[in-house]
């Protein structure tokens, strides 16, 4: 089975960053991640640098905004755990608003803020920016273990296909009057979680049987 060819992150483009080889942008980003984290504690300015830079990166990408932003929804967790932060940490506190606050839980919750947008901006854009395949294809190249590729491969083509299938069984749902408007509601949607999990089992033992019928040895052919 190939690799997949494109992904619901991909947005088709042709500037620079989209022609470049996806495994420079694969250690580009990682580099970039590296240089974020190690960032000191408590020192806030290399952070309006590393946004310049990617900034910059998004500029030159041209992806638009509207593609970015609702795919920023992933961050969301850690938005909500830096934001009880301050109410929970210890040590000195500080007066803001009204509220008093644990300064070393602001310093923590702006930290974590300032890293997760830029690591999940960055990571946008690489997906934005590389295809599915090019992603494979970059990992192999850089010799990641072929186990980690081929899980990364069959998610990034799957992901969608189990997408599908919960979509058109809620619309198979709505179709006979189904409407979600309680927690009463919990087992029925429980059961067609498990169903999913069902019919997506059986279909990978389908696949990996019509792989191994097809000459498939442990490794993905070449992207």
């Amino acid at each position: 089975m190939g690799a997949p060819h494109g992904h619901l992150l991909h947005f088709h483009g042709h500037s620079p960053v989209h022609r470049a080889a996806a495994h420079l942008k694969i250690l580009a980003l990682l580099a970039f991640m590296v240089i974020v984290v190690a960032t000191p504690r408590g020192v806030f300015w290399p952070y309006a640098v590393h946004a310049a830079v990617l900034l910059g990166v998004w500029v030159t990408t041209r992806v638009p905004l509207r593609h970015v932003l609702p795919r920023m929804l992933i961050e969301a967790p850690f938005v909500v755990f830096a934001l009880i932060l301050p109410f929970v940490a210890l040590g000195e506190s500080v007066e803001v608003l009204g509220l008093v606050l644990s300064r070393a839980g602001l310093e923590g919750a702006a930290m974590l803020l300032c890293k997760g947008t830029l690591g999940v901006v960055a990571a946008i854009l690489l997906a934005a920016t590389t295809e599915g395949r090019e992603v494979v294809s970059g990992l192999q190249r850089l010799r990641v273990p072929d186990p980690l590729v081929q899980i990364l491969s069959f998610m990034l083509r799957y992901l969608e296909v189990v997408g599908g299938q919960w979509q058109r069984m809620s619309i198979a749902r709505k179709a006979r009057g189904f409407q979600s408007r309680a927690l009463r509601d919990g087992p029925a949607l429980a059961a067609a979680t498990g169903g999913l999990f069902i019919r997506s089992y059986e279909r990978g033992e389908r696949v990996h049987h019509a792989m191994l019928s097809r000459g498939y040895t442990g490794r993905l052919p070449d992207a």
